[in-house]
Formats: C-alpha cells, sequence, structure tokens
C-alpha cells in the first residue's frame, strides 16, 4: 500500500433483493432487483461516489453471489482486496417491503451464519487499518465471534489514530430481540440491548466518532433523549456524537462544545432504507475535509435525502455534484 484510505469500513455485505413495484407485500411482488448491500459496504459506497479512496473489510459466501458483490464493488471504485470468500456459508441476501414514506420492512436471510460475522483477527492488515484517514466499524460486527473479537483487535491497532467511527447500528433481531429499542421491542428488545450495551461499551472507548439514531443511542447509553444521549457518548469517550432524530433533524454535539442541530431535508420518499449509509459516506466526505458541523450535517442530511427518493441503495449513493446541485435549490 503506497498511501493510506481515505475510508475503510469493516463489517455487513450482502445481496439486497428489492422489489420493483412499492406499496405491495413480498407476497405479491412479481419482479426484484438485485443490488450491492450491506450497511457498511454501503457506506464505503457512498464515500467513493464522493471521490473518496475507500475499502472494505468483510466476507462473502464463496458463490456466484458472492461473485457478484466484488464487481459490484469493483464497479463502485471500491477496493474489495479485504473481502474474502468463506466456504462453509452462503453470501446473504437481504429482501425489503417499500410502503412509502416511512415502512420499509427488512428480511434477513443470514442463517445458520453470515460469512461477513466470520472476520478472524489474525485475517486483519492492521497496518492499513491504523494508517486510514477514517476506520468505521458497527453494531452488528459485535453481535458473533470471532467478529466480536475481530472488531475489537481492529479498534485496538487503530489506537484513535484518526477519526474512528462506530456506526451504533442496532439490529435487535441479530443479538436474538426484536423491535426496535425498549419503547417497542417488548421484553426481547430489552434482553437483546442488554446483551449488546457492554460490547458497544467496549467499542466505544476506542472510537472517536459515534452515529446513530435515538433507538441506537439508546443500546448504548440505557437513555433516549438525544441531547443527554449525546452527552452520555461523549462522557464514554467520543470527541463527536451524532444523533439523527428522523423528522426533527440531526443533532450534532462535540467535545469542544460545539453544537449543530439540523432539520431534516424534505423529500418525496422512495425507500428510506439507504438514507442512513448516505449520511454516513457523507459525514466521512466532511471530516476528511475538516468542514464544521453545521455545513457537513446539512451536506449529509442532503445525500440522504437524495437516496430516500430512490428506489435503491448503493446504486443511488449521490455523487458530489448532485448533491451540491440539489443543496442549491433548498
Amino acid at each position: 500500500m503506497t498511501e493510506p484510505y481515505d475510508l475503510i469500513t469493516m463489517g455487513r455485505i450482502g445481496v439486497d433483493i428489492y422489489p420493483l413495484q412499492t406499496g405491495v407485500s413480498l407476497a405479491q411482488v412479481e419482479t426484484f432487483g438485485k443490488f450491492l448491500g450491506g450497511s457498511a459496504t454501503n457506506v464505503a459506497v457512498a464515500a467513493a461516489r464522493l471521490g473518496r479512496r475507500s475499502a472494505v473489510i468483510s466476507r462473502t459466501g464463496n458463490d456466484p453471489f458472492g461473485d457478484y458483490l466484488h464487481q459490484a464493488l469493483r464497479d463502485f471504485g471500491v477496493d474489495d482486496r479485504w473481502v474474502t470468500p468463506v466456504d462453509a456459508y452462503p453470501t446473504p441476501v437481504t429482501f425489503c417491503e417499500i410502503f412509502p414514506p416511512d415502512d420499509f420492512p427488512l428480511y434477513f436471510y443470514r442463517r445458520p451464519k453470515a460469512p461477513d460475522l466470520v472476520i478472524h483477527p489474525e485475517e486483519l492488515d492492521r497496518d492499513a487499518i491504523a494508517a486510514a484517514r477514517i476506520f468505521w466499524i458497527t453494531g452488528t460486527g459485535l453481535c458473533e465471534e470471532p467478529s466480536r473479537t475481530a472488531t475489537l483487535a481492529a479498534l485496538e491497532a487503530r489506537a484513535k489514530s484518526g477519526p474512528t467511527v462506530f456506526d451504533l447500528d442496532w439490529r435487535p433481531m441479530f443479538w436474538g430481540g426484536e423491535g426496535g429499542a425498549s419503547g417497542d421491542g417488548g421484553a426481547s428488545g430489552a434482553a437483546a440491548m442488554a446483551a449488546a450495551r457492554p460490547h458497544y461499551e467496549a467499542a466505544l472507548r476506542y472510537a472517536t466518532v459515534a452515529v446513530g439514531n435515538v433507538d441506537e443511542a439508546e443500546v448504548a447509553t440505557g437513555l433516549r433523549d438525544p441531547a443527554a444521549c449525546a452527552r452520555a457518548l461523549l462522557d464514554m469517550g467520543v470527541e463527536l456524537a451524532v444523533i439523527k432524530q428522523g423528522p426533527k433533524g440531526v443533532l450534532a454535539v462535540h467535545r469542544d462544545g460545539r453544537t449543530a442541530e439540523v432539520p431534516p431535508t424534505p423529500v418525496e420518499v422512495v425507500n428510506g432504507l439507504g438514507a442512513g449509509d448516505s449520511f454516513g459516506g457523507s459525514l466521512c466526505h466532511g471530516l476528511l475535509a475538516g468542514w464544521d458541523l453545521e455545513p457537513m450535517m446539512r451536506y449529509a442530511n442532503a445525500a440522504g435525502a437524495l437516496v430516500a427518493s430512490r428506489l435503491a441503495c448503493s446504486s443511488a449513493m449521490p455523487t458530489a455534484d448532485e448533491v451540491e446541485a440539489f443543496l442549491a435549490e433548498r
């Protein structure tokens, strides 16, 4: 490696199978589209679309869907050298239903085990992780071994040598729960959060940036008020806490006392599933550019809104020209 990557992400990869009809259940859908998916992967794609040199650490099955994911990563300009095959498990697929503007159920097919949870610590390129301008990990990577140990080993190798982002990325079904958080997850949701919290706390000790919505922040902090969540995350070791609040916009709080609270960017929503990943890639873009909090949050909001107005996730990630034109119209 001759120069550091702008961004290395580590985590989930798979094939998104999205219906080409909206407003109907999977039982009635007749045609589907196939797309590169997985939150950490989509963040790398989003950054690459903005001109950043990005790579993904993940694993696929040793099958045609795995071949497709490698080709898709290359087509998007994302380095796939650390995406390796696992013979024992198939490449995961994820189906969704599309009921705009705010109902997009996901159906994950990741059993008996997803290959991206079979990342081993000894496989990591620790030098590249330490040298990357930004390193990004997710909560899902902590849900099972050996990915959990590998994720923490990567964070330890990173040692806060630059911006280190923890995407709180709460998926209760990967932790034996259901629902979103304590408010709507019932007993299993609370139990899943209790199982996850110690691992979130361990990862936060190595992170400089935490980003997530209120449900995800609750997993880490036990709190639901956005401002209180941000303060708690700062107390847990990060320098910047970014709390996404849906229709209330986004709150960003820095350890140095700077804050920004930015309203959402209104669009006609087609599929909201990729918006958070587009936000994440744009957040990295802004961090790399050294932007102040408010313009960075406005840009990330706009990038997320553009993806929400489109059907797919990875292939919907906007270019810098598209984001700037979109912002100029507002």
